[in-house]
């Protein structure tokens, strides 16, 4: 089955659901990023000390400030390929964040900033500010999310899905982004990044100009023996969201994306490319998140000679990736509203992910993540058993998997509680 095939076939699933599907339930909440309306979040009530009352009324063109931020810890347990020591298994710092979002004069601004005392860095997530020319038509100018895939993310869990891991999941560069609605269910969003998003430190140094391995998203990163930088992206991301008898919503689309590649040795430049196609559905409790993607890199080494690989990195560490493959995933969530003392819902979810590469003897990788999800207030935590192989995250050789990968490599397996408290 060639590769449209297999995108048509991960595709169909929630489709079919979408024609079927007629009860409605209330979605899965999701810590991981703010509300993507700042004012939605003060729609639900007053702040602890404010004055105003319950039940107060926020418009769009209010002005308002609001700080907040977040704690997260690990729980890990690790069973890889290698003898398990005392140190499989540690309690760790994940992060901590600051989370600005504010609106004056009809202007807002959306602002992220990560701690992360393991990996010795710190970084900015996310930071744009945002105008509305009308109720349909807004845009977001600075640090903000590429229009790529299913948005905001592609996963239920903490450990997204494969496509993240190669920069085409939650991806922020530095740019511009126009996005319109119709009421009609259509959404056409357009944007161009002139480079990826500001880097941080990489293991306690500071790295300057464009490419650091201090980031959030995965981008290229220059290294020795291979000087490309990311430059001059384009995306587009058309969607239609069909309305449900009853309830829910099923969002199918497709995106696109082109950029440039810069070597900085020679001066020269190659190009790179991605499709998409997506879907991301709620019937009643369920929520299924499809999505097939093929992308490619033409890229050189800093002797000219064209790489099967490229390097890319994230939190300090770059690693080799394959230059052209094609990535399918599949997550289904279901929750359940409950009544447990502090716990208000708990969601149950499956996350697969599958990357073949296009160089011939390149090993395919696998993800896996099976777990669940419970919410009490500001607290919110993720019980993960993730598994995979050939996967850099995943092995004892940290950064391997994703490039040329191992014959018959050994499928390793993290147990991952990850809790936090978002305020």
């Amino acid at each position: 089955m060639g590769a449209l095939g297999l995108g048509i076939l991960f595709l169909w699933a929630p489709l079919a659901l979408a024609a079927k599907w007629n009860p409605a339930a209330p979605a899965a909440h999701d810590p991981r990023t703010p509300s993507p309306d700042p004012a939605e979040h003060f729609a639900q009530g007053p702040e602890p000390g404010d004055e105003a009352g319950a039940g107060a009324e926020v418009r769009d063109d209010d002005d308002f400030l609001h700080v907040g931020g977040a704690v997260r810890f690990n729980l890990l347990s690790t069973f890889y390929e290698g003898d398990r020591t005392p140190n499989s298994t540690q309690f760790t710092w994940d992060t901590w964040r600051i989370n600005v979002q504010a609106r004056t004069s009809g202007v807002g601004l959306q602002f992220e900033y990560r701690f992360y005392p393991t990996f010795n860095t710190h970084f900015i997530k996310e930071g744009w500010l945002e105008y509305d020319f009308s109720a349909e038509t807004g845009i977001q100018v600075g640090v903000t999310q590429a229009p790529f895939g299913n948005v905001q993310y592609n996963s239920h869990n903490w450990w997204f899905q494969l496509p993240y891991y190669v920069g085409l999941e939650d991806d922020h560069d530095m740019g511009v982004k126009l996005s319109h609605h119709r009421n009609d269910g259509w959404k056409l969003d357009l944007a161009y990044f002139l480079q990826p998003e500001p880097s941080g430190p990489a293991y306690g140094e500071a790295s300057f100009g464009i490419g650091g391995a201090g980031r959030y998203s995965y981008d290229l990163i220059p290294t020795e023996g291979q000087s490309n930088q990311e430059k001059h992206q384009g995306n587009v991301r058309l969607t239609r969201t069909l309305e449900h008898a009853g309830g829910g919503a099923t969002e199918v689309g497709g995106s696109a994306q082109f950029g440039g590649i810069y070597n900085a040795a020679r001066d020269e430049w190659g190009s790179r490319w991605a499709w998409a196609a997506h879907a991301d559905g709620t019937y009643g409790p369920w929520n299924v998140k499809a999505q097939f993607l093929q992308y490619a890199y033409d890229a050189v080494d800093d002797d000219g000679v064209s790489t099967p690989v490229i390097r890319k990195g994230a939190y300090g560490d770059p690693y080799d990736v394959a230059a052209e493959a094609w990535i399918a995933t599949l997550g289904v969530q279901y929750s359940v509203d409950i009544d447990w003392g502090p716990f208000s819902q708990i969601n149950f979810y499956e996350n697969y992910s599958y990357m073949e590469k296009a160089e011939a003897g390149f090993e395919p990788t696998h993800q896996n993540v099976l777990g669940f999800s419970i919410a009490a207030g500001g607290l919110f935590t993720y019980f993960d058993l993730a598994s995979g192989n050939n996967h850099p995250w995943l092995t004892d050789s940290f950064g391997t998997g994703l490039g040329p990968g191992v014959p018959d490599a050994p499928w390793n397996h993290r147990f991952n509680v990850n809790v936090g408290y978002y305020f």
